[in-house]
């Protein structure tokens, strides 16, 4: 299983992401224009110790991205989705694609793939959830339903 991040904006969330890919075996694509610096020396200066051992993909544009993809089944994460991601069966070599903090994904790209968008239940108090936090809470759901493979206790 992998996840997908669209031109994230804000690095400290992308850290986070990344830490919970190592320790969950996953992989992550980073896709497109990144709001910051994912050099060696930009990572050992965050802090980021594990960023060696993430399973890093890093395309210059959708159009690479998806072309790579074009065999995988995806799924798309935004709070336009009409149906929520605990009601869909995860399989191990999905791609979870979440977009950017500031706007989401794509608009033509959530058209053309209108029947795989999710969404997670929240009220209506907020406008969005922290990506980190999405990522994080849909990962271990797809990996729930599958038995927990890579993860060791």
């Amino acid at each position: 299983m992998d996840v997908a991040l669209v031109e994230p904006e804000i690095p400290g969330n992308t850290g986070a992401i990344g830490r919970v890919c190592v320790g969950t075996g996953t992989g992550l694509h980073l896709v497109g224009q990144l709001g910051f610096d994912i050099s060696d020396r930009a990572v050992k200066r965050a802090g980021l110790d594990y960023w060696p051992n993430v399973d890093l993909h890093v395309h210059p544009d959708m159009g690479d991205w998806e072309a790579q993809m074009k065999d995988r089944r995806i799924w798309l994460f935004s709070t336009r989705g009409q149906r929520r991601y605990d009601e869909v069966s995860f399989q191990k070599d999905d791609v979870l694609v979440f977009g950017r903090e500031s706007r989401g994904l794509p608009q033509d790209f959530v058209d053309r793939h209108a029947d795989r968008v999710l969404t997670l239940p929240m009220n209506g108090m907020i406008r969005s959830l922290n990506l980190a936090n999405v990522v994080t809470a849909v990962v271990f759901e797809a990996l729930r339903q599958q038995g927990f493979p890579h993860v060791d206790r």
